[in-house]
């Protein structure tokens, strides 16, 4: 079976005015994306934040969960947590999917709810792609208002955006949700 991996990507992300920036840790992020990536039997998320101290925020409260206090009272936390790998970059994420090869060595996806105008897979031709791949895939999920349009543009397959039943109005669902529904819609 392919290796799946996440990436949780702080920067570069857009801004609601479009504007690239980075955007701070969230905890409940890491704990919900943790708990839906062992659910789906994803391996590894990695944080991908560029600032040290956000980073540092990440190791604390991934070590509290798998080491500390934590653990002693709500263990399946520590598994799911220990799903996550803290990193600065996304070329970090790279290196440690393909060692040796990098970004070459791998397949990137996208949710592509920033993609506007580029073509989409569905999510039948990206289960059916999953099964035939001999790369590592790396799924990246955009903080903020989304990832920035050229990690999107840059990106192997930008899987379809999530859209409602019907038309609300309304479409910004948290990151989160987004990954649970992704994974559901790929390994569900």
């Amino acid at each position: 079976m392919t290796k799946v991996a996440l990436a949780l990507v702080h920067h570069p992300v857009l801004d609601r005015g479009g504007e690239i920036v980075t955007t701070a840790i969230t905890n409940l992020d890491l704990h919900d994306m943790a708990r839906s990536a062992r659910t789906f039997g994803v391996l590894e998320l990695h944080i991908v934040h560029p600032v040290a101290a956000q980073r540092l925020l990440a190791e604390r409260i991934r070590d509290h969960w798998i080491h500390g206090s934590g653990k002693k009272r709500i263990p399946d936390r520590a598994d799911a947590l220990d799903v996550l790998r803290i990193v600065p970059s996304l070329e970090d994420v790279y290196a440690s999917l393909a060692p040796g090869v990098g970004r070459a060595g791998i397949e990137l996806w996208t949710t592509a709810a920033s993609a506007k105008r580029s073509p989409v897979t569905n999510y039948p031709d990206a289960r059916a792609r999953l099964s035939q791949t001999d790369k590592p895939v790396l799924i990246t999920f955009g903080t903020g208002w989304g990832l920035a349009g050229e990690l999107v543009a840059s990106a192997d397959v930008r899987l379809a955006p999530i859209h409602a039943a019907e038309n609300t109005g309304y479409n910004h669902l948290s990151v989160r949700a987004a990954c649970a529904i992704v994974l559901d819609r790929l390994f569900g």
